[in-house]
């Protein structure tokens, strides 16, 4: 998980600690997209909406289930969201199978500018077909009062792998056991709107504010990735070896 609060490190340990962020969260980030492909089918929507989300056969529930997800998104036809009224359960089909994670962002003001923040150990879990939270934001914000159908489709999708996830919490256990948790989040952009994350056992931390307005400004990007604390790197948390702990006493 990632440790917003400012820790003080000088600019000239950035470089390194940067490589080591880097070249570690690339390690994270390829275990967890090959975990994912593998158990691809344990997120397939036809497990819990069947014949209604493109699946051939129907399962027990599904109608149940059908009728959850239409009464959560009633709540996104208000706005800020402002999405298209009468549900349409074809919008199941355009789910897709696949799923995938995005990077996890938030936005700080570092000396009156703001920088997107983005965390090395945690993303945004979402099925493949979502536009990432950053285009949601823009879409959310635009002055345009109609909203484009990957808006809609985005608060679909978010809400089937909440309903999904609930339905079996042994998916969750699994990841856990390998070392990634996944949790719900809500950001204050998309008031309601439950967000899948999901995140590994190392943590992170965002330098002082001053030293991220000093990067930012020399390379002209405004945008700052978290540093890994390389002490979890060395100690990574073994849930298995807790629980056996916590047996013997």
């Amino acid at each position: 998980m990632s440790e917003p609060a400012g820790t003080a490190i000088g600019l000239e340990e950035l470089p390194e600690l940067r490589r080591k962020t880097e070249a570690v969260a690339k390690v994270l980030k390829e275990q967890l997209i090959g975990h994912l492909e593998t158990l691809r089918s344990l997120f397939a929507p036809e497990r819990i909406f069947g014949k209604h989300a493109g699946g051939k056969v129907e399962v027990p529930g599904d109608v149940q289930t059908l009728t959850e997800l239409q009464q959560k998104y009633k709540t996104f036809e208000n706005r800020p969201f402002g999405l298209t009224s009468n549900f349409d359960a074809s919008w199941l089909t355009l789910i897709g199978a696949g799923i995938t994670v995005q990077p996890w962002e938030y936005t700080i003001s570092a000396q009156g500018t703001p920088i997107t923040m983005t965390s090395p150990v945690k993303w945004v879990l979402a099925y493949q077909s979502s536009i990432t939270l950053g285009k949601a934001r823009m879409l959310l914000t635009s002055k345009d009062t109609t909203r484009p159908p990957e808006l809609r489709q985005t608060v679909v999708n978010a809400l089937a792998l909440q309903l999904l996830l609930a339905r079996y919490p042994g998916i969750i256990q699994l990841f856990l056991d390998l070392r990634f948790g996944i949790t719900t989040e809500q950001l204050p952009e998309f008031p309601g709107l439950p967000i899948t994350a999901m995140s590994t056992c190392l943590t992170s931390f965002r330098p002082r504010d001053e030293l991220v307005a000093t990067v930012t400004a020399f390379s002209g990007v405004r945008s700052f990735i978290e540093l890994i604390d390389l002490q979890t790197v060395q100690q990574p948390r073994d849930i298995l070896r807790e629980k056996l702990a916590m047996v013997l006493g």
